[in-house]
């Protein structure tokens, strides 16, 4: 059996508003400081609809990278979705060109700053500036992700009181009379220069390379990114539309384009000191952009390396600090390089080039992961209207492209010809690996590799159970059987599937045959000496499980882990059997590795073995925040329950008797049920719930 060695993971430590304030300051730099004066020699009066079509084009791009970030919460981001979506060779390709493309982004925004800092200090080396920035924002990344994170929330709030300030300033001073010819430029015109503000959104994806340091993914990857957009749209609409209403687009766009259009409209609202509270918005903006593309553009060589596709001195983490401190300084000296000797401005515009294709491969990827038929592909988001939804966000982003010249066409062409080099003679001999593309050829008749689907399963196990999966409710109602004599695995598999048959409408022979032989998901998962045989079928509509106890360990032959190494033979004192509906392949995958997870857990083997009876042995699985175990007593609080039927009781709303233990054995309850002294109730529901009625129930 090959070598397994273990990654070590980044630190779980943002949380929903620390991805709001990241994806956020990544949006509100140049697409509100920079780019209006430019913007508005194409569009004239017509800029803010410039800036909604832009938000458009980009939405199919930004709800498939939601998608993939709940699915495959990774460091890497884009450049994770393409390697496991279309392969090593795309993967490489797709980080050196994103790498690139955000560094250079990050130096524009540290230009950025000099360019509102000329205002009053004309003579100031900028430079000079720019690259302390940059290694200021840098040691704060090598602290930790948590400490950016704070300083990013501290940018962003700051910067959105003072846009709040500039909006209601401005909104009574506009003036109608500027916005008529709203369509002389033309339509054409209009969406040309769309394209030249689409960089404007394109932060926004930015967080989902630094998916892995997130809290709870699921919920708080796409909620902080879609709460980000929102604000971006708002802030881009309102605040182009009192540019123009303030000062006329003809204003905006004379000599070429205001390099600071927000500090002449402040200055014209309020005075000089308008224009230097703006100006100091603007620093707070183009900060909060390099603190965030710092961060995340780091990451893209970590997940590189750690994918061999790098040296793998790249995924070193810092002891302390659990930060990749290689690739940051790597990726702050370039950015340094970047605004010493390019010309970082007209660069990056060409770079938004690349990662226009980055979305529209984002939106190829889901099309890859979900014709892949991959039951383990479980995001917690799935973007809307596919596949429509995404066939348009493959085919906007390419067209744009072309209208951005045939010198960004080459640029684009350039970065992806240094990966196809790269990967040709640096990582081809030392990558093993395919993309869940070849899970789509196989349906067309070819080979698909299955170590892409053990490793979607670990991407599973660490973003746990979702509020709506049945666990304790399914441990609740679990058969337990405790073997004290020796045993063989087919005996076991005998008495589980006989227990079973009586909920389940299949003959104990036919589950029995689905455990001995295997399902399409996979053979039987062994790990830290637990077996866990589970199949899927349409005959029920809730998951059923029986879990074994052994006193004297059998032999099972299984797999170890989630690589997808098979071992002949490994001993187990543990067996847990799950069968689930087939509707939800995603849900009963969750189950098993909600149950690997505790299985996993130090203390798991000590208190098994030390479990005193069937209401124990299920204890060690339940969640302590979703259970509650009360015991009716003569004497207590629980006294009036004595006696009375579960639907004369009054219990908290939201909570759920699963089971009474009484007498040794197991009840399941219905409304009529009455409840007895010394019942032992196994109470499920939400955290809230439980807490309402521990205040309510329990004596201490």
């Amino acid at each position: 059996m090959p070598e397994r060695k273990q990654t070590r993971r980044l630190k779980r430590e943002l949380g929903l508003f620390d991805v709001y304030a990241m994806a956020t300051g990544a949006t509100l730099s140049s697409g509100f400081f920079l780019l209006p004066g430019i913007a508005a020699v194409g569009a004239g009066p017509a800029l803010p609809l410039s800036y909604l079509i832009a938000a458009l084009f980009l939405l199919p791009g930004l709800m498939s990278a939601a998608e993939l970030a709940t699915a495959m919460p990774r460091s890497g981001g884009l450049y994770f979705f393409l390697d496991r979506s279309m392969g090593p060779l795309w993967g490489t390709m797709s980080g050196f060109g994103t790498w690139c493309s955000l560094i250079l982004k990050t130096a524009f925004a540290l230009i950025g700053v000099g360019y509102y800092l000329g205002i009053f200090f004309p003579d100031a080396p900028m430079t000079l500036i720019a690259a302390t920035f940059a290694i200021v924002f840098g040691l704060l990344n090598l602290v930790g992700a948590k400490k950016s994170g704070s300083t990013q929330v501290f940018l962003v709030v700051g910067l959105i009181l003072l846009l709040l300030w500039f909006s209601g300033v401005g909104v009574f001073q506009v003036h109608a009379d500027n916005f008529r010819g709203f369509f002389n430029q033309g339509a054409s015109s209009i969406v040309t220069t769309a394209g030249l503000v689409v960089v404007s959104y394109m932060g926004l994806t930015q967080i989902a390379s630094v998916a892995e340091e997130v809290r709870n993914p699921v919920r708080n990857l796409p909620l902080g990114m879609f709460l980000a957009f929102g604000t971006a749209l708002v802030v881009y609409l309102i605040g182009t539309s009192i540019m123009v209403g303030v000062v006329s687009a003809e204003t905006l766009a004379m000599d070429g384009g205001d390099p600071t259009p927000v500090a002449t409209v402040a200055e014209v609202l309020v005075g000089r000191w308008g224009a230097i509270l703006m100006s100091v918005a603007a620093i707070l903006a183009f900060s909060s952009v390099a603190n965030a593309g710092i961060l995340s553009s780091s990451r893209y060589p970590l997940a590189m390396s750690r994918d061999k596709l790098l040296p793998a001195i790249f995924s070193r983490l810092g002891k302390r600090t659990k930060t990749p401190h290689f690739s940051i300084m790597v990726t702050v000296a370039l950015v340094i390089l970047s605004v010493t000797v390019f010309d970082p401005v007209g660069v990056a515009k060409l770079a938004s080039s690349f990662l226009l294709l980055m979305f529209a491969m984002s939106c190829t990827a889901v099309i890859v992961m979900r014709e892949s038929r991959i039951t383990a592909y479980d995001p917690g988001f799935r973007s809307p209207l596919y596949p429509w939804l995404q066939l348009l966000g493959v085919i906007a982003p390419l067209w744009l492209i072309t209208q951005n010249g045939v010198l960004s066409i080459a640029f684009t062409g350039g970065l992806m010809l240094l990966g196809v080099i790269w990967y040709w003679y640096y990582a081809r001999e030392r990558v093993d690996r395919r993309g869940a593309i070849l899970h789509v050829f196989e349906r067309l008749g070819t080979g698909a590799d299955y170590r892409l689907e053990y490793e979607m399963r670990g991407h599973i196990k660490e973003k746990g159970l979702r509020p709506e999966d049945p666990f304790d409710a399914v441990v609740a109602r679990s058969f337990v059987i405790d073997l004290t004599a020796k045993s063989s695995f087919e005996d076991v598999v005998e008495q589980a599937a006989k227990l079973l048959s009586e909920r389940i409408p299949l003959t104990a022979d036919e589950i029995k045959m689905q455990f001995m032989e295997g399902t399409p998901l996979g053979a039987t998962p062994v790990t830290h000496g637990v077996a866990l045989p589970h199949f899927t079928t349409p005959t029920i509509d809730q998951p059923e499980m029986v879990l074994v106890r052994m006193e004297k360990k059998i032999q099972v032959e299984g797999l170890a882990g989630t690589a997808g190494d098979v071992d002949e033979q490994q001993d187990v004192h543990a067996i847990f059997f799950l069968v689930s509906p087939d509707g939800n392949p995603g849900q009963h995958l969750r189950i098993l590795a909600q149950i690997a997870t505790r299985v996993d857990e130090d203390d798991f083997s000590r208190d098994w073995a030390a479990a005193a009876d069937e209401k124990e042995l299920k204890q060690i699985l339940f969640r302590g925040e979703y259970f509650h175990l009360l015991e009716l007593k003569a004497g207590t609080k629980t006294e009036h329950l004595i006696g009375r039927s579960l639907q004369e009781a009054q219990f908290p709303h939201g909570i759920l008797i699963a089971v009474i233990w009484r007498d040794g054995k197991n009840i399941v309850p219905q409304g009529d049920t009455q409840m007895l002294e010394g019942d032992f109730l196994t109470i499920i529901g939400n955290p809230e719930d439980l807490v309402r009625l521990r205040k309510e129930y329990d004596d201490n």
